[in-house]
């Protein structure tokens, strides 16, 4: 295939913060991939290169970040030649590639969810998507509904289903004023917590509870970006333990 103009489409949502969403390549050089790194998402993509190898024509384009977050996004990539416009949840950014040539060609099959091992340093070095993809549009074909009704040749590598199954953890949203209060547990001398937890606010208490018979307290909250866990203990001399990290 060799496209002056390419508009690609679809939506994912995925717990993990690496993985390649789609690529292809040509043996001109060129190459197009959409992958997510450290939980952003990133555009690579290279037009070509000539034969002297001199022009520089690749081209990489980060955007968004903390996508991780198993909820879905939306991107669009519209490219008329050089001229690239990358969409990520209706923020649109506009740049233009490197080099000095406006076609994509690529000779190879396009892979949605992976890249083909290539013998590349970069292929192998990449992890493949686990997430789920909907709405996945490429030049006006509906490649989800291709791939369902199996019209593409080759169609799956690997086990692929047409349904997404939902993280089993259930996440609590707090605002400047909320706080959720259980239960203690009296007569127990072990005391222990754990839970996940994500911000964009540097300083807020993430944890407060009182102990039984007035013998202190424990506390943890971030501080200027760093967890801060404080213990109280009343029947010792050095009655404070504070730990940060």
């Amino acid at each position: 295939m060799k496209t002056l103009k390419d508009v690609i489409s679809l939506k994912f949502k995925t717990s993990e913060s690496e993985g390649v969403i789609f690529h292809g390549e040509g043996q001109q050089g060129d190459y197009i991939t959409l992958e997510l790194k450290k939980a952003k998402l990133v555009l690579n993509l290279n037009l070509g290169i000539n034969q002297l190898g001199s022009i520089f024509g690749h081209t990489s384009v980060t955007t968004g970040s903390l996508l991780d977050d198993h909820h879905w996004h939306s991107v669009i990539i519209e490219r008329h030649g050089r001229n690239i416009n990358l969409t990520l949840d209706r923020h649109m950014q506009h740049f233009r590639t490197n080099g000095e040539f406006d076609y994509l060609d690529l000779d190879y099959e396009i892979t949605f969810g992976g890249m083909p091992f290539s013998g590349k340093p970069s292929s192998n070095s990449r992890k493949n998507f686990k997430g789920c993809m909907e709405t996945i549009n490429y030049n006006g074909n509906n490649i989800t509904d291709l791939a369902k009704r199996k019209k593409l040749e080759p169609s799956n590598v690997g086990n692929l289903s047409f349904s997404c199954v939902e993280p089993h953890t259930v996440p609590v949203f707090f605002n400047a004023t909320s706080y959720l209060e259980v239960p203690g547990r009296p007569s127990q001398d072990l005391f222990s917590v754990s839970f996940l937890f994500r911000t964009w606010n540097p300083t807020g208490l993430l944890l407060f509870s009182n102990f039984a018979d007035d013998l202190g307290n424990v506390e943890i909250d971030i501080n200027e970006g760093k967890v801060s866990i404080h213990i109280n203990v009343t029947q010792m001399k050095k009655n404070r333990i504070d730990i940060s990290s």
